[in-house]
């Protein structure tokens, strides 16, 4: 499986530096409209400062170790990434959870699979009183190595449910987007989940696909595609899943080069603002959702966490997290806050308004 993209750190691209791409992002071109600006939509919306609502999900960044390098990764993972988090901090993560009640904790990367302490850390997420266990598996990570061809029988035995990133139902699209052979190892993958019960009616074992579109432009009804996939995929390799998720890209980091280097940038950002919507704006994820990064510093949002936008607090790490409420803060936004707001709106869990 092969890629002809690098990290943006690897290459030492102007975007790996956080505070160029928030430079870059606030640049966009307002004509002197103050109405383009994210925080007056959410004012207009009555939204404004943006105030988190009930603590109800967890996500944790366990590194940006990943066994891919994907042409639109927000997070710039990849092989080349050695960003992972420590047990201690995951200790951490654990007396936060335990003390903020949350019942769903989401794992990512990075493939989260590739820190040495993910297996210990799903097994004692298991031994507290959460409904839901979420691990964002990238599926070829499965087949990367013998080590995790047993993913399967472990995430079943914990009953983790697993959401993972699918750009297409052919070959050519995901290839595209992810790298050569992506789609065949995916396909493979998928059938060694389905065949331990993941997917399938009545098992209890819920498998989630997420779409993001591989251009400048907004995914469609998340409905429609969602049976598009279930149709295609069952015709042609008789896999089954449970949802399909549309995920709009947001303008930062890999996407970002592509939006800069296609000339498509400032069009992008002007269909997104175009496309804003204050009922996908009061649904947005940061609300009800606390972000770890893999050095356990806490964030609004992955997006956020990304460009190095710690929370609006003066304790700022999880290690702290017991010692504040964390839920009274204004939330951070800025102009790529636009990807979330859009049209039928996107998060980790898909769209968010009809």
């Amino acid at each position: 499986m092969k890629s002809s993209t690098k990290s943006l750190k690897s290459r030492h691209n102007l975007l790996s530096d956080t505070y160029y791409q928030l430079q870059v992002i606030a640049s966009t071109a307002l004509n002197g409209d103050s109405h383009k600006q994210f925080a007056h939509k959410l004012e207009e919306s009555g939204l404004y400062p943006l105030r988190p609502t009930a603590l109800e999900i967890f996500q944790i960044n366990l590194g940006k170790m990943c066994n891919q390098t994907c042409k639109h990764c927000h997070v710039d993972a990849g092989p080349d990434r050695k960003e992972i988090m420590e047990r201690e901090i995951m200790q951490a993560c654990l007396e936060a959870i335990q003390a903020s009640k949350v019942h769903t904790v989401d794992l990512t990367g990075g493939a989260p699979e590739m820190n040495p302490h993910f297996r210990w850390l799903v097994e004692e997420l298991s031994k507290l009183n959460i409904q839901k266990i979420i691990v964002r598996c990238n599926l070829t990570i499965i087949l990367a190595n013998k080590k995790y061809h047993d993913l399967p029988e472990f995430f079943k035995k914990h009953k983790v449910e697993v959401v993972s990133s699918l750009p297409f139902y052919n070959s050519i699209r995901t290839d595209a987007q992810r790298g050569d052979g992506v789609f065949e190892k995916s396909i493979e993958a998928l059938k060694m989940l389905n065949a331990v019960g993941y997917g399938q009616e009545g098992s209890g074992l819920n498998l989630h696909l997420v779409y993001n579109p591989s251009g400048a432009f907004l995914p469609p009804s998340q409905e429609t595609l969602e049976a598009e996939f279930k149709k295609r995929l069952l015709q042609q390799f008789g896999i089954r899943f449970n949802s399909l998720y549309t995920i709009t890209n947001l303008p930062i980091s890999r996407f970002l080069e592509y939006l800069m280097d296609s000339g498509n940038y400032q069009e992008y950002m002007d269909k997104l603002i175009q496309a804003y919507n204050p009922v996908a704006a009061a649904n947005v994820m940061c609300r009800n959702t606390i972000s770890v990064g893999w050095d356990g510093y806490l964030f609004d949002c992955d997006f956020n966490q990304m460009l190095d936008l710690k929370i609006a607090h003066e304790l700022q790490h999880i290690q702290d997290f017991l010692n504040f409420d964390v839920q009274d803060r204004d939330i951070i936004v800025n102009q790529h806050c636009y990807g979330c707001t859009a049209g039928a709106g996107s998060s980790c869990g898909g769209a968010t308004a009809n």
